[in-house]
């Protein structure tokens, strides 16, 4: 790494400025920290800033938010850490408090790539210049041979939130970890328990969010973290499958993330052969709905990478052996696989809305190859299938398929897969125009109570449904057609095992 200047961006010192002369005329010592420094010295983009300061950062946090034009927010009142959250979003800043020298704090952070600080006036007047650098635990030297290694043999124990974090930051920066460093984090691994959930959740998001998650999920695995972290796997490992599955039930879910990955354009798969993803449908509006925003930090495609992970959860559980062929069968695994799912998310506390839709994809993760047994489904079934799945609809349709290619891997049937692939482009060229919305209503629930003498209850909406599908199939268009065919369903041949109105059926 050349010793050379490090110019700040214009917009970042804009930020740091009015900061520096905020703290420098209270007599405060400040200094850039953490990955800000460790990514400019790397010359990678970041949109985080972590300042150090002498003083207490909850206290001064709301100053130094005006200062720049911030909202403050504290992360942490005991250790005395706040963040300032820009109206942009486009940065956020931690601030956190030091005692004594700086030097002490350095040597109390998780891995010497982040302990390396620079005097924020001097950064302001001077830029980031490398020969000003504070670096007590040789943090330069690891950039340089691209090394994630732990400040000191406490470092997990001093905060096991570091545990995910070492795999995190290796997989953004492609770095190793350390092999000492690797010791100490398989022997404090058990210690992930005790980490608050919402600390757990922001770091498994991030890594999921790296392209390459599957690679990743398997390092947290072979260093005992995966299922220290979520003990609901555990059961998986060594779970065999029927003879189509290549790989155990834990290996299988891995597996099915890297799949996913692949079919959404976003890494290698192993066992590719010709061009896999040809009859795969994709477009930029399906790139955008997958990096659709859906919780703080999250999105569709790390939601979705997290059911892929945790689609067979129940297999352990509710595996039996059929004792006529001796295979095995996992019955019920989605709805039971929905529910721990569900447990397990608001243990991490995930959002309501994060953990439904999670939840939603692995309960319905095997529902788009049961809309056909022979040929293409009927337009009925396809407006039932976005009416059950609701807003994971298209999703589970992506997970389904990656579920596929994590079943056989190298045993793949090429002709299985097109027609796999043609099922889900058919699903999704026939849904509903709206997308996944029900179809305009031609007629309302109360008109059918008045005109049709149906008594109120249940049996209304169950009619109404009926209408619904009727108009997704196209076999109703018009409010005269609707109502041929609700005297059909009351007073005719009955679909749908409709019969005359009997009350609460």
């Amino acid at each position: 790494m050349k010793d050379t200047d490090f110019i700040v961006e214009p917009d970042v010192f804009r930020l740091l400025a009015p900061i520096s002369r905020l703290l420098s005329e209270q007599g405060i010592p400040a200094y850039l920290v953490g990955g800000f420094v460790r990514d400019t010295l790397l010359r990678r983009a970041t949109a985080d800033i972590d300042l150090a300061i002498g003083g207490d950062a909850v206290r001064l946090a709301p100053a130094i938010a005006g200062a720049v034009g911030g909202k403050a927010v504290t992360l942490d009142a005991d250790n005395r850490i706040s963040r300032i959250v820009l109206p942009d979003g486009a940065w956020e800043i931690d601030v956190t408090s030091f005692s004594g020298a700086i030097r002490g704090d350095l040597a109390r952070r998780d891995f010497t790539v982040n302990a390396i600080a620079a005097e924020l006036g001097e950064v302001v007047e001077h830029g980031l210049d490398p020969a000003r650098l504070i670096d007590p635990c040789r943090g330069r030297d690891d950039l340089d041979a691209r090394l994630v290694r732990a400040v000191s043999d406490a470092a997990f124990r001093d905060d096991p939130a570091r545990l995910l974090r070492a795999v995190r930051i290796a997989g953004e920066l492609d770095f190793d970890i350390e092999p000492a460093t690797e010791d100490l984090m398989r022997r404090d691994g058990s210690l992930i328990a005790s980490v608050a959930g919402e600390r757990d959740r922001e770091e498994l998001l991030r890594l999921l969010a790296l392209p390459g998650a599957g690679k990743h999920l398997f390092r947290l695995d072979s260093l005992g973290l995966l299922t220290a972290l979520l003990p609901e796997l555990a059961a998986a490992r060594g779970t065999d499958q029927p003879h189509i599955h290549v790989w155990d039930v834990l290996e299988h879910s891995i597996r099915t993330v890297t799949a996913l990955e692949f079919v959404l354009r976003e890494g290698p798969w192993d066992w590719a052969t010709g061009d896999l993803l040809a009859p795969v449908p994709w477009s930029d509006a399906l790139a955008a709905h997958f990096d659709a925003p859906v919780g703080h930090g999250s999105t569709r495609r790390t939601l979705l990478k997290l059911a892929a992970l945790l689609h067979d959860i129940a297999k352990p559980q509710t595996k039996t052996i059929d004792s006529e062929t001796g295979r095995a069968r996992f019955l019920g695994h989605p709805n039971e696989g929905a529910a721990i799912v569900t447990a397990l998310l608001e243990r991490l506390r995930f959002s309501k809305r994060e953990t439904r839709l999670v939840a939603l994809l692995v309960k319905y993760h095997m529902r788009p190859n049961q809309m056909a047994n022979e040929g293409l489904p009927t337009a009925r079934a396809i407006y039932r299938y976005f009416r059950d799945t609701g807003e994971a609809g298209t999703d589970i349709l992506y997970l389904c398929l990656a579920d596929h290619l994590a079943t056989r891997g190298g045993t793949l049937d090429d002709a299985a897969w097109r027609e796999h692939a043609a099922l889900t482009a058919y699903v999704l060229e026939n849904r509903w125009p709206a997308d996944e919305a029900a179809p305009p209503r031609l007629i309302r629930g109360d008109e059918i109570i008045k005109e049709f003498g149906v008594r109120p209850g249940p049996r209304v909406g169950r009619l109404l449904e009926n209408l619904r599908e009727a108009q997704a199939a196209g076999e109703i268009r018009t409010r005269a057609q609707a109502e041929a065919y609700l005297n059909q369903m009351l007073r005719g041949p009955q679909p749908e095992g409709e019969g005359p109105d009997q009350g609460e059926l």
